[in-house]
């Protein structure tokens, strides 16, 4: 007998509750560098352990009337809003694949499509606890991105044993690299390793570190306090940005040539291209290739903006863990979608940035929660997206 659908979704629902849970501890440790997994929760006033009745998703808040059952300090509205919307991510995305006509032609659940509502879940919550960090200390951790990333490039590679192959890439559920995008993958890789290589050996610095050029904080502190000017800005090195774009264009710059040179073989050289065109189309190849080509372009687009704002205005414009989100993000869904969701962005990120500017006098905003907005949308409007650029491209 079939399930009915009310318990697969109060069944979802209730999942994403508890992983909200979970991403509610990951909010408050990781930016304090706790562990994630002991000790046990317990109260940051009083200490007392949280007792796993007082630790039931969205019901023990309201029980304990938002505080503390022994010291009755109050528990942040975040953790209700965490659980409530990570549920309500959970079942909106699984009734958008597989009860509606609005998101993309996932297959069934039993024909692969777990696979895919598996990976876009995995990818949204750790946008949430992303976003939610984002919020209130203004940075993104990488290890969130690293482990986003490294869960889209394994669920694209083994995508073509789960989903037929075909299905794949005619409605572009992961990842899929071509032979060229393969070969540019391939490039890239190489490329970021030579990067690395000339950072370790000095050839090439990092930026915006203190020794490349900002005065060290403590030496600003102790001249601003000689001429009895302490401030709070006087914390903070001060930096050439313009020079320390230049110095991130010098470690793209390999990773960009080497990208280019593997191209170019991969169509030139003609013992290498009837070799290549045959071995790049292995779906565990062409499945991790589309994951590791769309972690670059999903990095690339973010730096790219990154470095002509900063050379443009002559400040830091947005930073690098965006570009590192957004490469997550793009080894999960794929190239031409992570583009999208980079440009589809900002149309969130107005009404916040204009409420900041006239209340709060403020002008920079986090814009990891944006990002992972448009993300959601692309996720959401996959199908209507292909049919608009099938009907802009090839049937005009």
């Amino acid at each position: 007998m079939a399930v009915p659908d009310w318990i697969w979704f109060a069944f979802i629902f209730a999942l994403g509750c508890c992983i909200g849970s979970f991403l509610n501890v990951v909010v408050y440790r990781m930016p304090r560098d706790k562990s994630l997994v002991t000790p046990p929760s317990s109260c940051p006033g009083c200490g007392k352990h949280i007792r796993f009745y007082d630790n039931i998703p969205l019901v023990s808040w309201l029980v304990l009337g938002r505080k503390c059952r022994y010291c009755k300090i109050a528990i942040s509205p975040r953790y209700f809003c965490i659980e409530l919307l990570s549920g309500l991510v959970f079942l909106g995305l699984f009734i958008c694949y597989f009860y509606s006509t609005l998101g993309p032609r996932v297959r069934p659940i039993m024909e692969g499509g777990w696979l895919i509502y598996l990976l876009h879940i995995i990818l949204l919550a750790a946008f949430i606890a992303a976003s939610a960090i984002d919020l209130e200390y203004w940075v993104i951790p990488l290890s969130i991105c690293w482990f986003v990333t490294l869960i889209g490039f394994v669920g694209s590679a083994v995508g073509g044993y789960v989903i037929e192959p075909v299905f794949i890439s005619a409605d572009k559920l992961l990842p899929s690299a071509s032979a060229g995008t393969g070969a540019l993958a391939i490039g890239a890789v190489i490329g970021l390793g030579v990067s690395f290589l000339l950072l370790v050996i000095g050839l090439v610095k990092r930026s915006y570190e203190a020794e490349n050029g900002g005065q060290r904080t403590e030496e600003r502190e102790q001249k601003s306090e000689d001429r009895g000017q302490k401030t709070e800005e006087s914390a903070e090195p001060q930096f050439n940005h313009r020079l320390e774009a230049c110095r991130e264009v010098l470690f793209l710059l390999p990773i960009i040539i080497f990208s280019a040179g593997a191209f170019w073989v991969s169509r030139e050289v003609e013992s290498v291209r009837l070799w290549w065109a045959n071995f790049s189309q292995y779906p565990v190849v062409a499945g991790l290739l589309g994951s590791v080509w769309g972690y670059f372009v999903g990095c690339g687009v973010v730096w790219a903006v990154r470095i002509l704002g900063t050379l443009g205005f002559g400040k830091e414009a947005m930073g690098l863990g965006d570009v590192h989100l957004m490469g997550a993000a793009g080894a999960v869904v794929g190239p031409l979608f992570v583009v999208l969701a980079f440009f589809i962005a900002p149309f969130f990120g107005l009404g916040w940035a204009l409420f900041q500017m006239f209340f709060k006098k403020i002008r920079q905003i986090p814009y990891g929660p944006f990002l992972s907005m448009g993300v959601f949308v692309v996720m959401i409007l996959h199908d209507w997206i292909l049919n608009y650029i099938e009907e802009l491209f090839f049937y005009r």
